[in-house]
């Protein structure tokens, strides 16, 4: 399941994009097979361009990517944070991941270092620190939850919008299936009420004709007696089957309105 299975992906982006502008954070949302569902927002040219464009520095970028869970330092000294994106059920849709901030000002001979483990220019990647966002870690711990707590209710609520709507064309297929078949159950009552009536003529004749025959008509006539009652019986029952139809449909056609 893809959560642009069931969501507005441009409401999705638009909440993105306005929590991105106002705390300054970078953030960008992946499915569940890592994939980017949204675009990149504040992305840094320190960590973008810089770090992820070393072979070295990539590697470790999607380690962190992997593992990194809540609010966690990136192995370049910033500050990343990695929510998961969950259904009601615990579900994991996705995430939305970011960060790319400084908890406090650098110590610039770190990031040296830093560099020079990953080969980049040293002086390039300090000018690069210095256009990154510094913002404390509790402001960071703060954002990334209100981000995760407003893209997950808003993943929730459209999911099950969607399951309702499922649920309720399954409500209207089985309603429409359950009309068609109480028309049937209809056509065959009428059949059982045509054959009772054909049973009491019957009986009839077979009660006359065994008065006819006097003496070696009794048992026959107990017989016809019998059908007769049977005959009766079935009525009975075909009227009670009728009005008991009769308020299903009364019922299925409330609720197909």
């Amino acid at each position: 399941m893809k959560i642009q299975d069931f969501c507005d992906m441009e409401k999705f982006e638009e909440i993105m994009r306005n929590w991105a502008l106002c705390t300054g954070l970078a953030t960008v949302a992946v499915g569940a097979d890592g994939k980017y569902i949204s675009e990149c927002y504040n992305f840094t040219e320190f960590c973008i361009d810089l770090t992820r464009g070393s072979a070295e520095g990539c590697r470790r970028c999607e380690k962190n990517d992997r593992e990194g869970k809540g609010i966690y330092p990136c192995h370049a000294g910033l500050m990343d944070f990695g929510i998961d994106i969950t259904l009601d059920d615990g579900t994991v849709l996705g995430s939305v991941i970011g960060g790319q901030v400084l908890p406090d000002n650098p110590n610039e001979e770190k990031f040296r270092a830093t560099a020079r483990e990953l080969g980049i220019d040293e002086n390039r990647y300090i000018e690069a620190l210095q256009k990154v966002n510094v913002r404390s870690k509790k402001e960071i711990e703060a954002s990334a939850n209100l981000l995760g707590d407003v893209i997950n209710m808003y993943v929730r609520s459209c999911y099950n919008q969607k399951m309702n709507e499922q649920l309720l064309s399954d409500l209207r297929e089985g309603i429409a299936t359950a009309a068609e078949q109480i028309v049937v159950a209809n056509n065959n009552t009428k059949l059982i009420e045509g054959y009772s009536s054909r049973q009491k003529i019957l009986a009839l004749n077979a009660s006359i004709e065994a008065a006819r025959a006097g003496e070696y008509g009794r048992g026959f006539a107990v017989v016809a007696n019998e059908v007769q009652k049977l005959a009766q019986g079935m009525a009975s029952t075909s009227q009670n089957i009728t009005k008991a139809l009769g308020s299903v449909t009364e019922t299925i056609e409330n609720l197909n309105k």
